[in-house]
């Protein structure tokens, strides 16, 4: 260890070039996975609030809850521990009348049944308590015009509704979630004249084990509806590639510069073993750099991503994983090690007595 630090302060330069690149690439790769985290809540959050166990759809509604209208009615039908009917709908909020497009904020809209464990939890303000009353995550108090006691329009009705409380955590397709009451619902958005009944629901969701299902419906293990959310899997699968391969390319980057330090050293090396050292030695010395690099770079390119994400605005979908972090911090030094292991090769071929000429 002490000749590799050695080495390093007599080259500050080329090290430092190294270095940086390896802040760089964890930078990234941190970065990255914080982004891809941060998209992967968004779509979820919602549901991971029910603290459900299955979710009861439309048999015809291929485990979609968008594509769900199913007969309120069936959940008498059902046996659980505990069951909540919910009806969801995409939208957008707005808060002048004649808002143009861009003035407009895509939300969800989750209606569910009073006094039930779907009632999202307030963190300021209070429950809606009549039609007309939401409970809205609270990033909307960002916008102008979504704070508390304001009215705001939602597409499909002509009644404004107040905002009465915020909650936290709530995003489903990374939309935030509007809250109200089920049974409020149909007549707040006008569902007869869409040509919908009011007494139609989304789906149920159940504590606890489901039984006595009717055949109208499916069964879906809140696992795998998580999956099936549009986009969802493609997504966590797209950026799981580019985190891999990035961390693959650093380990490519970091074994062609200490291979390529390695063979410029051959002399240096040669003289090394004149003087007794030996190859595990100075092999052990290449992996120490390696090891320093690789994780001074990771760390510093940790620190930068989380002060990145302390001034990022909320619209940007980053979360801080830190059990991600640590295991993609991990890989990329094992990575590096690995890489700069096929230099250690031409530290056993180098002949001592071609330096004695």
């Amino acid at each position: 260890m002490f000749l590799a630090i050695e080495e390093m302060r007599q080259n500050k330069l080329r090290y430092g070039l190294i270095l940086g690149l390896l802040i760089l690439i964890s930078y990234l790769v941190f970065f990255l996975t914080g982004l891809a985290y941060g998209l992967m809540q968004e779509n979820r959050t919602a549901i991971d609030k029910w603290q459900a166990d299955s979710i009861l759809v439309s048999s015809e509604a291929n485990q979609l809850i968008t594509a769900s209208k199913i007969d309120a009615g069936l959940i008498e039908n059902v046996e659980a521990d505990q069951k909540a009917l919910i009806r969801q709908q995409a939208g957008v909020a707005y808060v002048d009348e004649d808002a143009s497009s861009d003035d407009k904020e895509k939300v969800t809209i989750l209606a569910v049944e009073a006094a039930s464990f779907l009632e999202p939890n307030v963190v300021e303000g209070r429950l809606y308590e009549k039609i007309g009353e939401v409970v809205v995550d609270k990033t909307l108090s960002e916008i102008d015009g979504f704070g508390l006691g304001q009215k705001v329009y939602l597409s499909g009705t002509d009644e404004q509704v107040t905002i009465v409380g915020y909650t936290d955590n709530a995003y489903f397709g990374v939309a935030p979630v509007i809250y109200m009451d089920i049974a409020a619902f149909s007549e707040l958005m006008q569902a007869e004249q869409q040509g919908v009944a009011s007494d139609l629901a989304s789906a149920i969701v159940v504590r606890g084990q489901a039984s006595a299902v009717p055949d109208e419906l499916e069964n879906v293990a809140i696992a795998d509806f998580i999956e099936n959310l549009p986009g969802y899997t493609a997504q966590n699968l797209t950026f799981g590639f580019m985190i891999g391969f990035l961390i693959l390319i650093s380990a490519v980057v970091i074994g062609i510069f200490i291979f390529v330090l390695t063979t410029q050293k051959s002399q240096i090396f040669g003289l090394m073993k004149i003087q007794g050292l030996s190859n595990a030695y100075i092999s052990g010395s290449v992996l120490s750099q390696t090891f320093l690099l690789a994780g001074l770079g990771t760390l510093v390119g940790l620190g930068g991503t989380y002060l990145s994400s302390l001034v990022l605005p909320s619209a940007v979908p980053f979360e801080n994983n830190w059990g991600f972090y640590l295991f993609i911090g991990a890989a990329l030094i094992l990575f590096a090690l690995l890489g700069a292991s096929f230099s250690i090769r031409s530290i056993f071929k180098v002949d001592p007595l071609q330096n004695l000429s």
